[in-house]
């Protein structure tokens, strides 16, 4: 008999973009065989907004960033999968100008939510960039209010990062890159969480899901990509196979199945490099964040 026997509904909530899409795929389509009883709900949102349903503890399972995670730790687990890293690179500021990460500072920098990673990890190179939130949805809004002058530089996640060129706007800054250079880690940006209250149990069937679900869209990559280019995101740059395929390998991939050791000290140090910088939300006592691992 499953551990999960009775009814019982769980709330997963994730982001618009491929990965998120990519992971919960297979879960959502019934391509993963579910315990009898238990059943899933599907929510999806921008990454600012996720990160808020999680500090508010309103869903089971959620997709956050990982900087948001210290505002959520007393609720939520952190999953072993489900993670984007970035190895090398990561989100870009882009502006129209050339500029250098110092003059960032004082300026107007369009980015993608306060509670994102990528913003967190700006403050650590622009402790005085300006910060503008701009939603990501719909995807080409960053673009046009870094184009019009509303910005003076735009923080870009997501897909995004691979089609900034294409406007014509010029790199100042890839946080990735930076973040090896600095810390010698890969870049945790973004993660899954599961409500501590669901207790061990529950907590152990949910997870096993979910780390099937990333399998079958591992194992089956192809019918992936062709999924995720007819999904309507808005901008006609998502429909492009070729630009999915190169996204879901950066950030859908080994480390999305399960988070290698390398990965877990880059979230230890991404807190560590925060709270030294006093970036950490009040609650968190100054202390150390209270960083466990699902199984």
């Amino acid at each position: 008999m499953s551990i999960a026997a009775g009814p019982k509904s769980i709330s997963l909530a994730y982001s618009v973009d491929a990965d998120d899409a990519f992971m919960f795929h297979a879960l959502r389509e019934g391509f993963v065989a579910t315990p009898p009883g238990l059943t899933f709900t599907h929510r999806r949102g921008d990454t600012a907004a996720l990160n808020q349903l999680a500090i508010a503890g309103e869903a089971d399972v959620v997709a956050i960033s990982a900087g948001a995670y210290p505002s959520c730790a007393e609720r939520y687990l952190l999953l072993p999968h489900g993670a984007s890293v970035g190895r090398g690179f990561g989100p870009v500021v882009v502006a129209r100008q050339p500029l250098a990460p110092a003059d960032l500072n004082g300026r107007r920098v369009g980015i993608p939510g306060l509670t994102t990673t990528a913003w967190l990890v700006l403050r650590l190179i622009a402790p005085g960039a300006v910060p503008v939130p701009i939603p990501i949805v719909p995807f080409a809004r960053i673009f046009d209010a870094v184009e019009s002058g509303e910005v003076d530089a735009a923080l870009v996640i997501h897909e995004g990062r691979l089609l900034y060129p294409e406007r014509g706007l010029k790199l100042v800054v890839d946080l990735g890159v930076w973040w090896q250079q600095q810390v010698g880690l890969p870049l945790p940006l973004g993660v899954n969480v599961i409500r501590r209250g669901l207790g061990p149990d529950l907590v152990r069937e949910v997870s096993d899901l979910l780390r099937r679900s990333i399998r079958y869209a591992l194992d089956h990559k192809a019918e992936m990509v062709d999924v995720l280019t007819r999904e309507d995101r808005g901008e006609r740059a998502l429909a492009d196979p070729k630009l999915i395929d190169h996204y879901l390998g950066l950030y859908a991939n080994a480390d999305t199945a399960e988070m290698p050791d390398d990965a877990r000290r880059g979230i230890d140090a991404l807190f560590a490099r925060a709270r030294a910088a006093n970036l950490l939300p009040a609650d968190a006592g100054g202390g150390a964040v209270r960083v466990e691992w699902a199984p």
